[in-house]
């Protein structure tokens, strides 16, 4: 799946369609790029699924309109939650949402975990504006917490779909997801123009030697890791 195509195969489902309250992650370029690995996913329908960071509902919704069971979405954020809540509810899917994290007793035996995490680097604690993409100096405030739990939250054959940037280091991921026993490949890329957030932040990335002088552009990538 390797350059996954940006295509707009979800029924019922298209960005300017979905309710987003303030401060909640807009669904964009990595969310479709996500959906895509996931609906290519041939045992997702009858499935128990668990969208982590789910923002609008995006995934959720996808994953509940391709047939999955039974979708879980979690997101600290109340504003995500009702954001979520409202398009599974415009959109007649069973989707449960839930305010939390991914450290939830008794959330374990998924045969799906999906999660489109905040990823960016950046300085600073974030604030009310910066918390759905915002994720520490090296991007990696909630990927690394994730890569720890996925092997509690996946059954038997379980598996993690997970859309980041290069800029917060995949080989990381890749590296601490099989260090915890699981396979783990990027399965799909998009290299993308800096958007909005990353041009603000190009000289700090700059100084800190993240990025090069002259790149204007980043690269998105799905991995998948398997139980």
């Amino acid at each position: 799946m390797t350059g996954a195509r940006l295509t707009w195969p979800y029924r019922g489902i298209r960005p300017q369609w979905l309710i987003r309250l303030p401060g909640v992650y807009r669904a964009q370029h990595d969310t479709w790029l996500l959906a895509g690995a996931l609906s290519a996913e041939r045992t997702l329908p009858g499935s128990r699924v668990l969208d982590l960071c789910t923002g609008s509902g995006a995934l959720a919704v996808v994953a509940a309109r391709r047939g999955a069971a039974h979708v879980t979405a979690v997101d600290i954020s109340p504003l995500a939650v009702l954001s979520a809540r409202l398009n599974a509810t415009l959109r007649r899917v069973p989707v449960r949402v839930e305010r939390g994290d991914l450290h939830r007793p008794g959330r374990r035996g998924y045969q799906f975990v999906v999660a489109n995490p905040p990823y960016v680097p950046a300085a600073g604690t974030p604030g009310p504006r910066s918390r759905s993409w915002a994720a520490g100096p090296d991007g990696r405030s909630v990927l690394d917490r994730i890569c720890a739990a996925t092997p509690r939250l996946l059954g038997p054959d379980g598996v993690l779909l997970l859309v980041q940037s290069t800029l917060s280091d995949e080989h990381r991921t890749l590296r601490d997801l099989s260090a915890s026993g699981l396979s783990a490949e990027v399965v799909a890329r998009r290299r993308l123009p800096f958007g909005p957030v990353l041009r603000r932040q190009r000289s700090w990335l700059r100084r800190l030697g993240r990025i090069r002088p002259d790149q204007y552009t980043e690269e998105l990538v799905v991995i998948r890791a398997h139980a």
